[in-house]
């Protein structure tokens, strides 16, 4: 029996995501020969916690589901002893890397692949706090039915359980590495309402993250792939394709990573920027290893907070912050694809140095493309006006420090590489027994199932 991990990191209220991610965590158990870590790695308030915790106490217990509902203190007292094992120096700054005092929502992930790598998972599920499952005659839509089909299978055997092969006969012997769908619903970046206020300003707002020197045309066609997600066609019969992973249509609410992936390459640990968690849908695609992209689509929706006040501009911050990352990871995108078949081994594994090494690189890029994208950004908000030519005015002040921010970021990125592989390791050696006590639900559904958290 393997153990996987499934897991909700979440920092706003969401008890019936947990509800509905435990059930997924159920069928699990019951249709593969699986053990089930779900984890929920909870940043919310207290209030929200206390509900989280609930509705993890009143999940059904089931014979190889375990619990784990982590607050930040538990999750910050595991990674002060995983930074410790590890040697590695200047622990502090790893532990501010790994749990920042804001958003990350890379950051949130690393910890998830850790704690995986401390329960002896050997692949990491990941849903999101704003999703819903899709149904279907009755019953929900869960992704991991794909994901536990396929993922860290040999592709040759992993081509019994797809509904269509496009692998390159080359790559046959290599595991499946990701296996991922998207999203019906709202848009995945809360640009919904710039798009009914005024198209143009949409497309010149979400053309600002092509690479420097897009065509036209290739900004056009950016901004009709992006966000976009699975559409909105419903889910009535199963399609699922074994081949080169198709990064444009897989979302961080409904992946699996098998650990040979995540335990070699951590996400970029970026704070108050949007898509810094799709790092690895890329190097899985240019490596040349094999991905399921299937179309059990989550439902997406937006919580109210994100479009009015402290929320709204929270929101339009790490949008912000998105654009001003791409002067950085597009250099290294650039880099993953020219590399190719040379980023692994002989073995198939990912080799982390030429990441870390062309993260380094990127880092002394000009910053006049940035310079562009904030006055750009700045100008179409100020044309919308209302909240956003408010939200312009919060941003001219804070040019400096986002410029500033965005560089550090992608050395943080070089730093967090050079240190991963310790840091796993160490991770591997912590017994579950000294991880962080889990809430009552966990203890209960261990007492059941005789294992420890």
């Amino acid at each position: 029996m393997r153990d996987i991990c499934l897991t909700l990191p979440t920092n706003r209220e969401c008890a019936d995501t947990v509800t509905a991610v435990g059930a997924e965590a159920a069928h699990a158990v019951r249709r593969f020969d699986v053990r089930v870590h779900l984890l929920v790695l909870d940043s919310a308030d207290p209030a929200s916690r206390a509900r989280h915790a609930a509705a993890a106490a009143a999940l059904p217990a089931v014979d190889g589901l375990v619990v784990h509902h982590l607050d930040e203190d538990a999750q910050r007292a595991f990674l002060r002893e995983v930074i410790d094992r590890s040697g590695l120096p200047g622990p502090e700054r790893l532990l501010d890397l790994m749990l920042p005092d804001t958003v990350s929502y890379g950051a949130c992930t690393n910890r998830a692949f850790l704690l995986a790598a401390a329960l002896g998972c050997t692949s990491v599920h990941r849903r999101d706090s704003d999703s819903r499952y899709q149904w279907h005659h009755g019953a929900p839509v869960f992704p991991i039915e794909h994901e536990l089909a396929t993922l860290g299978l040999k592709a040759a055997d992993a081509a019994a359980a797809v509904t269509e092969n496009t692998l390159d006969p080359a790559h046959v012997d290599r595991p499946v590495a990701l296996a991922g769908a998207s999203f019906v619903g709202e848009l995945s970046v809360d640009l919904g309402e710039v798009l009914e206020r005024d198209p143009e300003v949409y497309h010149d707002v979400v053309a600002l993250w092509a690479p420097t020197g897009a065509s036209e045309q290739e900004k056009r066609e950016l901004v009709a792939e992006s966000f976009t997600g699975g559409g909105t066609e419903p889910f009535t019969a199963d399609r699922a394709v074994l081949g080169r992973p198709d990064i444009w249509r897989i979302d961080m609410c409904n992946i699996g990573l098998d650990h040979e992936v995540y335990e070699r390459v951590p996400l970029p640990p970026a704070t108050d920027t949007i898509g810094s968690d799709y790092f690895l849908h890329h190097v899985v695609h240019d490596a040349g290893l094999p991905g399921v992209t299937h179309n059990r689509h989550i439902v997406n929706y937006y919580t109210p907070e994100r479009r009015t006040g402290p929320g709204f501009t929270a929101y339009q911050l790490r949008y912000a912050k998105f654009l001003l990352s791409m002067l950085y990871l597009h250099p290294v995108y650039a880099d993953l694809e020219a590399a190719g078949d040379s980023l692994l081994d002989e073995h198939h594994h990912v080799r982390p140095e030429p990441i870390a090494d062309s993260a380094r690189r990127s880092a002394a890029t000009d910053r006049a493309e940035n310079h562009r994208r904030l006055a750009e950004l700045d100008r179409c908000y100020r044309r919308l006006g209302g909240k956003y030519a408010e939200f312009a005015d919060h941003l001219a002040p804070r040019r400096a420090q986002l410029l500033d921010r965005a560089q550090s970021d992608i050395e943080d990125f070089a730093l967090l590489i050079d240190a991963w592989g310790p840091l796993v390791r160490a991770s591997r050696t912590t017994p579950a027994d000294r991880l962080p006590p889990a809430r009552s639900a966990s203890r209960r559904a261990n007492r059941r199932t005789g294992n420890p958290t």
